[in-house]
């Protein structure tokens, strides 16, 4: 099937290259920054973008959105999406993609490694040698073996993190707002307090909904068991940074990587600014959880091609805010996307449309989605404008799109 006549793609934020090549064989032109852009910028750069994509540092807000009336999809080269007004989207029949999966081994591996680093105190061994302090002490440096992890969201890298750190010889606490199954041995706490009481390391895994927002702070590290470990590799928003500056400083917590942070430069050479700097025993990276060649890499095929789909032939499975559908596609066929508000009898409609204009339905598939309902039609003969006039005028339609296959 044919794509959009002008086909233009946006990347933002470095996206891995076999991303560009995989969209550029679709013939799309593409222009590819290693920055994010801000709200402002975004608008007077997506008038006439069909493909957007971006990673974590840009905001896709209801305003970016209304200066885009191209825009098909958007293409989180990440794991999260909280980033992207999802329900504005929706509401445009604008499709959403991510990748939920390709960089979960690379945050599993930062965090283990972190776990051992602070286990072993190397960062403050670390600095004295490059001060010329000599330290062979064994003092306050300890195996992971044995230790007791608590992990806080029991989700993709929650679970692969579980498995990975019983093979260290750890023992593993998880706690999750939703009824999740124990991997391994791992122990499920009913509550968050269970497990920060059981535990000598909290690590957290927790996704982007607006109910994380700071709930972890001064009362969550008090419940803590003094000289813990504590590891944020999720959501930056989720931490109160001062509350763990103070609980580092008087010694309770024994210390911290951190990887996300509640404001991040958006760019190389922005300085980056956090109360948590200078503090012996923490890690602080920028926000690189899930880079890696290989998860960038994996990352940019597999939200590339979700989105080269979605144009091609209407496939969404996988979409974050739209049912997930996919009809094989019919040679010489046209079809019909429909995007429309869920309500009863809107096939019926589409249906009774071509009917009554003679068109001959040779393949339809409907999915709905809570407020949303998606319809790939293949029709095989021809259609008159008034076809798709009719079929835009449908109180419910939010979206049609036609495409054409070879």
């Amino acid at each position: 099937m044919s794509t959009l006549d002008a086909k233009k793609v946006l990347l933002l934020e470095n996206i891995h290259l076999d991303a560009v090549e995989r969209l550029a064989k679709e013939g799309y032109h593409i222009e590819a920054l290693e920055r994010g852009l801000n709200e402002d910028e975004l608008i007077r750069a997506v008038r006439d973008v069909q493909l957007l994509g971006i990673r974590s540092g840009t905001t896709i807000t209801e305003r970016v959105l209304d200066a885009a009336p191209g825009l098909v999809a958007i293409g989180a080269f990440c794991i999260g999406t909280n980033q992207i007004d999802l329900a504005a989207a929706s509401r445009r029949g604008i499709a959403v993609f991510n990748a939920p999966f390709s960089n979960t081994r690379s945050v599993v591996e930062l965090a283990l490694a972190e776990i051992i680093a602070m286990a072993r105190r190397l960062p403050v061994k670390n600095t004295q040698m490059h001060a010329g302090v000599w330290d062979k002490s064994a003092k306050g440096a300890h195996e992971v073996r044995g230790r007791r992890l608590g992990i806080v969201g029991y989700g993709n890298i929650g679970t692969q993190l579980s498995v990975l750190a019983e093979n260290l010889g750890m023992s593993v606490y998880f706690y999750d707002i939703a009824d999740k199954l124990a991997l391994g041995n791992a122990r499920r706490c009913s509550t968050l307090r269970e497990l920060l009481e059981a535990v000598e390391t909290v690590t957290l895994h927790v996704d982007g909904r607006a109910g994380n927002h700071g709930f972890f702070g001064e009362a969550e590290f008090a419940a803590m068991r003094p000289r813990s470990l504590f590891l944020n590799l999720s959501r930056g928003f989720v931490v109160d940074h001062g509350a763990l500056r103070r609980a580092i400083e008087s010694g309770h917590i024994a210390g911290a990587a951190i990887d996300v942070f509640p404001r991040e430069p958006k760019g190389r050479g922005e300085e980056f600014v956090s109360e948590l700097r200078g503090l012996p025993n923490v890690i602080l990276t920028p926000h690189v959880g899930g880079s890696t060649e290989e998860a960038q890499q994996d990352i940019g095929e597999f939200v590339a091609g979700k989105l080269a789909d979605y144009v091609v032939s209407g496939s969404t499975s996988l979409s974050v805010n739209l049912p997930a559908l996919s009809l094989p596609v019919a040679v010489g066929a046209h079809r019909l996307v429909h995007i429309h508000k869920n309500v009863p009898g809107v096939l019926a409609s589409i249906n009774r449309v071509l009917a009554d204009h003679g068109v001959n339905v040779e393949g339809q598939m409907l999915r709905t989605r809570e407020e949303y309902g998606y319809v790939l039609t293949d029709i095989g003969s021809e259609y008159s404008d008034e076809v798709l006039a009719e079929l835009r005028a449908m109180p419910v339609t939010i979206r049609l799109r036609t495409l054409r296959s070879a």
